[in-house]
């Protein structure tokens, strides 16, 4: 299983699931298609959007946990 952390970059998480872009849609953020996501860890997306990382990351680990 994936496992996702805060430290976890955000390309990483959906180059291993496209779908799980859903999860950071949820949350409001739309950035996975950002250039800035290929070196951006979670917790750093988080704090340009103002999202709670542990949320998102609970969300995507629940998500993976689940999908397969």
């Amino acid at each position: 299983m994936f496992t996702v952390t805060k430290e976890t970059i955000v390309n990483d998480v959906i180059a291993q699931d496209r779908m799980s872009a859903e999860c950071f849609f949820e949350m409001g953020m739309f950035c996975v298609g950002c250039p800035a996501s290929a070196g951006e860890s979670i917790e750093q997306a988080c704090m340009v959007h103002g999202i709670d990382a542990d949320e998102l990351v609970r969300r995507l680990n629940e998500y993976f946990s689940n999908a397969g």
